[in-house]
């Protein structure tokens, strides 16, 4: 059972394992293959806010984070993108397969209010090629401590 799957598991959380018949190379044809559209793909991006402090922030799909938004809402002046490297010491996971559970140490999650206008969602499992599947609603419910806001631009803009 993949690690995400698990700390699901072990909250109760209703979901089911996805694997990819191969390698994935986008984000439509990991949709196109799960069934889904690709905004009910959750892409979890890990940004550093400074030495050692790292937020996880949670995007349906093709979104794209807002800098000038995460920052204000942050507190923050500067802030970058993790290091694959920082991915995966903070996560645990490697990039494309990183979810808000059974991370290595406890991080911050910010939840775009994109991804709460799915009623089905996917995202990554903690291994690549693997991804659970579960409702929006119960994403959510096992995010409990999770901030939810508008971190993405606007496409309409």
């Amino acid at each position: 059972m993949p690690p995400v799957a698990a700390a699901l598991a072990a909250q109760g959380i209703p979901h089911r394992v996805f694997r990819h018949a191969g390698p994935v190379h986008s984000l439509e044809q990991a949709a196109y293959e799960r069934g889904q559209q690709p905004e009910q793909v959750v892409r979890s991006l890990l940004f550093r806010l400074g030495e050692d402090d790292f937020a996880m922030v949670l995007v349906a799909g093709p979104a794209q984070v807002s800098w000038r938004a995460l920052r204000r809402y942050l507190g923050q002046s500067r802030l970058t993108t993790a290091t694959e490297a920082e991915v995966l010491a903070v996560t645990g996971y490697p990039r494309g397969a990183v979810a808000p559970f059974g991370l290595r140490r406890p991080v911050r999650v910010l939840v775009d209010q994109s991804v709460t206008a799915q009623s089905e969602v996917s995202m990554g499992s903690g291994v690549r090629g693997v991804a659970v599947i579960l409702r929006a609603a119960d994403l959510q419910r096992a995010l409990r401590d999770a901030e939810i806001g508008n971190f993405c631009d606007d496409p309409a803009r």
